[in-house]
């Protein structure tokens, strides 16, 4: 189960070993008072990273940071930021505004426009998207600049408990020790263990940055990174196919999962279920032919311009020399395992999508990092809090959640003990288009033991990551039904939607009829 999205307790709230004190004292285990080059080495410059090192100087401590990108398999390299800023939220949102674009441009004409020719240049796009984010790489630097963070393009490995041995891109090493070490290293995508895997495919690391069109495109995995990928490819005007072992959005709401899944079928992406490819190799035309078996045990073939893997990431740990350290990782995962942000080392610590059992987000691991500073050099006891995060998988339907899914609420609580609100709906702004019957939903969880409490907010439709940002307030502040009915809707919105919710699934009565 993915606790950040049921909202199970994952680690103390207040107290415990990461307690703050004052920088002065030793809080956390480390030696006696010893001459280190810096009060604070933070290894990573991603966004849990950045956040750490920056409020960490802006409170006294010296820091120095240290970052460096290993190019993917097929050379894509990027600067300051981290998987978010380079490969990930970014280029993906202003690649699925691109194919929003188009849709809206096919619905214009319902409005009276006349649109014309519609076509898209992906030259053009890529170059905006990638200017963009070269002006925040170099934001960044100037950041630590001012905050007086010494950043070094460096790859990082510890040598033991306090020194790190940095690397540059041209060989030369530096040695630094440290009183106190945080490790952001994220993770990178994992590619498929067979013939070709590798070789002849790519991944979010490249896709942002391709300098031609994919064309058709074979999206391998059923993740919401895949699933984000094959939409924008479709609405760009290509064809793409999502090829899936087992269900699409694991660790999401199964019903909303199947609701995005079939959207996306009807407007254009193809899926092959219940397939695990076992070789991709060139065609003598430059394509890619992929080999899959079938859950019957047959096989089958495709041929594709373009090959995208998105069946997992791997976290960044083995390679930075943490066996010297004594910092333990998780056996099954890869990951660091630590109480808060503190690991088995205690002056080492962790944050982000490298820690064993929190979500892989980047405002999770910003907000980690910063609490994390102001607890070592701040005087300050908050922690971070694991539980209730909001998401968005921006999927050519939106869905955005918070707190448990269906399923995991009747896990935790027991069936007779859930219920469910629900409804159909279609926004204003596609009636006219005559567009999206039953294709928009909208879902509270609620605990029936506890004032019908709302333990789970699930929405597919356009603009469900605004939509859900503001009812994570709300449900922060322990709404329940009762306080969601009490609230005046904006109208006509899609958030309106959730002060207006009769119909439960205990009921019986079909969801179908509450919808507009």
């Amino acid at each position: 189960m993915l606790s950040w999205l049921t909202g199970n307790s994952v680690g103390p709230a207040d107290g415990g070993a990461s307690a703050a004190m004052p920088p002065s004292a030793v809080p956390d285990g480390m030696d006696a008072p010893h001459s280190y080059d810096y009060d604070l080495i933070v290894i990573g410059g991603g966004s849990g990273g950045l956040s750490c090192a920056k409020n960490a100087a802006k409170l006294g401590a010296k820091v120095a940071l240290c970052d460096f990108v290993q190019p993917s398999p097929i050379g894509t390299k990027w600067g300051l930021g981290g998987t978010c800023v380079n490969v990930g939220c970014i280029p993906k949102k202003l690649m699925h505004q691109a194919a929003m674009h188009g849709e809206a441009a096919a619905d214009a004409e319902a409005f009276g426009w006349d649109m014309g020719a519609r076509t898209h240049n992906w030259e053009r796009m890529v170059e905006n998207v990638q200017m963009h984010i070269k002006s925040i790489n170099f934001g960044y630097r100037s950041e630590l600049m001012s905050e007086s963070v010494k950043y070094l393009n460096s790859y990082a490995v510890f040598k033991d408990a306090h020194t790190v041995q940095c690397t540059d891109k041209k060989g030369a090493t530096t040695e630094l020790t440290a009183a106190r070490f945080v490790i952001a290293t994220g993770g990178r995508p994992r590619y498929p263990d067979i013939p070709g895997g590798k070789e002849h495919t790519i991944s979010s690391d490249d896709v942002f940055s391709l300098a031609a069109p994919p064309g058709e495109t074979l999206c391998i995995g059923a993740s919401y990174i895949s699933l984000e990928c094959a939409g924008f490819i479709t609405g760009l005007g290509m064809r793409a196919t999502v090829l899936m072992r087992s269900i699409p959005l694991r660790g999401f709401d199964q019903q909303m999962a199947g609701l995005v899944k079939k959207y996306m079928q009807e407007h254009g992406t193809a899926f092959i279920e219940g397939a695990v490819p076992t070789r991709i190799e060139p065609t003598a035309e430059g394509r890619k032919r992929v080999t899959w078996e079938l859950s019957d045990g047959s096989t089958a073939e495709g041929v594709y311009d373009t090959v995208l893997v998105a069946i997992g990431r791997d976290p960044e740990t083995h390679k930075i020399g943490l066996d010297r350290t004594g910092v333990q990782l998780s056996p099954k995962s890869g990951k660091v395992i630590a109480v808060d942000e503190q690991t088995s080392v205690p002056h080492i610590y962790a944050i982000g999508d490298i820690l064993d059992g929190r979500p892989e987000l980047t405002p999770v691991a910003i907000q980690a990092g910063k609490l994390l500073a102001r607890r070592l050099y701040g005087g300050s006891t908050k922690r971070m809090d694991y539980n209730l995060v909001p998401t968005t998988v921006f999927a050519p339907i939106e869905y955005g959640c918070i707190g448990f899914s269906e399923e995991e609420a009747i896990l935790r609580f027991g069936e007779p003990n859930v219920d469910v609100y629900h409804a159909f709906f279609k926004p204003l702004e596609w009636t006219l288009p005559h567009r999206g019957d039953n294709a928009c939903y909208a879902k509270l969880v609620v605990n029936k033991l506890d004032s019908e409490r709302v333990i789970g907010f699930h929405v597919v439709g356009p603009g469900a990551g605004e939509v859900t940002q503001g009812f994570a307030v709300a449900m922060r502040c322990g709404a329940t039904k009762e306080a969601f009915d009490d609230t005046v809707g904006i109208h006509p919105t899609v958030a309106e939607e959730f002060t207006t919710l009769k119909v439960t699934k205990a009921s019986g009565e079909s969801a179908e009829k509450a919808g507009c």
